[in-house]
């Protein structure tokens, strides 16, 4: 039952980061890859609460199916290591060196500072509930 969970999660997720990332890219005129940028990061902040609020730690009480569900279905399907790769090798055969760093180092330090933050906030919301 955990792989139905998975491809409906990542299904979802998916679809999620096609609708997010066209309507980024369209915002922002598609020069940079802001769109994938910003469903990494947003990932981030999600997979890093996920983690943490349904951790065993927690005072949430997050059924496995549901964090299969939503961590490795949703946020697996949501965010796209393989896309931001192609965009910065596309920047690179373009000879756009600059636009490409950028993309890596905001890439991987957005989403580390995202995850942080998700990680953050499940913390304050275990103390809420216990407090």
């Amino acid at each position: 039952m955990a792989y139905v969970w998975v491809a409906i999660g990542g299904a979802l997720g998916s679809a999620a980061r096609y609708g997010m990332s066209g309507v980024i890219a369209n915002l922002t005129g598609g020069v940079f890859p802001y769109g994938t940028l910003f469903v990494n990061v947003t990932g981030g902040i999600l997979i890093g609460f996920l983690a943490t609020i349904s951790g065993p730690d927690s005072r949430f009480i997050i059924p496995t199916a549901a964090r299969i569900f939503m961590m490795t279905g949703i946020c697996g399907g949501y965010t796209t290591f393989s896309t931001f790769s192609l965009e910065t090798v596309n920047l690179m055969r373009e000879g756009d060196w600059m636009r490409a760093a950028a993309n890596v180092i905001g890439s991987v330090v957005l989403c580390l500072i995202a995850v942080m933050a998700g990680h953050a906030g499940a913390l304050f919301l275990n103390r809420v509930r216990g407090g």
